[in-house]
């Protein structure tokens, strides 16, 4: 707990510190903290401060800058931000209304990738999308003919991706015989999980010609293989902007961290995952815990949805000082945005039971 003074110093400090990046002195705090104390006084309270752990001293100025657990408690307790009321909420509204048009049912992907660009240039840091997780299942089939013995697989999902596979066949087939096949799938399969189809086309398939079971069991195989390979996307932009961060790059060690997190795409949905049940936005500090490997960094989280289900993450990961009373309206609004945008594409009922059930909330939770 900390009294009306100290938390107005405190305040100062971080605010001081986001904007320059410098450590502050208790001179500055003097003047910009408009309480009227004295410069012993002012010291005291810094030192109680630090031995708190709120904020540290650099070995090579007699300023403070905040610590961890500073910011935790800046976000927490002393930032009061209502995204819908922030400066630039009708700036972002704005520019993401312009930038996130409806579009075609077939490209959900786009939108989400598109949303990971305009976090990224609105926040100058680097913006991130956890796709969302396609289900096991198709809606339809097609087969198309390629070549004597090759055959295009189309693939749609019920989110209404589309994906195209190539399939090597011991023999050629005819058109029609390309149709009878897709017509058996769609007719008594769609809407169920490959590994299902496969059991039962076991039992099936043998009142079927041997060259309608051999095609049917390769699209299955390579259908399944598809749709689990793409269960899971991390759409990452602007991660370059992150090297203009004096913090991230003055510590080589702490640039590797951080490059790493990118590159290791399971760390990095761990960490988006991490707060996908919480309602609002969501603040990771490191240094705080594991969950961030990178001191110098924090992530700024916002689910969104489709009808009501929470299908995705998307976030801005930056650097520990960065200005959270801009940054948090930009994660809160392109999250609602993005949930509009893919909430006019086809059936998303499927994902209903993906991540967003079942995670605890994480602290820093914004409104």
């Amino acid at each position: 707990m900390l009294d009306p003074r100290a938390r107005i110093l405190l305040n100062t400090l971080i605010e001081r510190y986001i904007a320059d990046g410098q450590p502050v002195g208790s001179r500055s705090l003097s003047k910009l903290s408009g309480l009227d104390l004295s410069p012993a006084t002012i010291r005291n309270v810094m030192a109680d401060l630090e031995e708190m752990g709120l904020i540290a001293s650099p070995h090579t100025s007699a300023g403070r800058v905040p610590t961890a657990r500073g910011y935790r408690l800046f976000v927490d307790a002393l930032l009061t931000v209502d995204p819908r009321q922030s400066p630039q909420a009708e700036a972002i509204l704005a520019r993401l209304g312009q930038d996130l048009p409806a579009l075609q049912p077939d490209t959900p992907h786009n939108v989400m990738a598109q949303a990971a660009g305009l976090l990224s240039s609105l926040s100058q840091f680097a913006g991130v999308v956890v796709a969302t997780r396609q289900s096991p299942v198709f809606k339809h089939i097609e087969f198309l003919p390629i070549a004597d013995k090759r055959i295009l697989l189309i693939i749609v999902t019920p989110e209404g991706d589309v994906q195209n596979r190539l399939l090597l066949t011991e023999q050629p087939y005819s058109p029609a015989q390309l149709v009878e096949a897709a017509n058996y799938l769609n007719q008594h399969f769609a809407g169920l999980p490959f590994e299902a189809i496969r059991d039962r086309l076991q039992g099936e398939l043998m009142s079927l010609r041997q060259d309608m079971m051999q095609l049917m069991q390769a699209a299955v195989v390579v259908g399944s293989e598809t749709l689990h390979r793409h269960q899971e996307t991390v759409l990452i932009a602007g991660e370059r902007n992150l090297l203009n961060v004096g913090e991230l790059t003055a510590n080589v060690e702490s640039l590797r961290r951080l490059f790493d997190l990118f590159e290791q795409k399971a760390k990095l949905l761990q960490l988006l995952e991490s707060g996908s049940n919480a309602q609002g936005v969501q603040i990771f500090i490191g240094g705080e815990s594991d969950v961030v490997p990178v001191e110098q960094l924090s992530v700024i989280t916002a689910p969104y949805e489709v009808d009501g289900q929470i299908v995705g993450t998307l976030g801005v990961i930056g650097p520990t000082r960065m200005a959270y009373e801009r940054v948090i309206p930009i994660v809160d609004i392109t999250a609602k945005l993005l949930t509009h945008a893919l909430s006019d594409y086809a059936d998303y009922s499927s994902l209903a039971g993906y991540p967003g059930a079942g995670h605890k909330s994480s602290p820093g939770q914004v409104g």
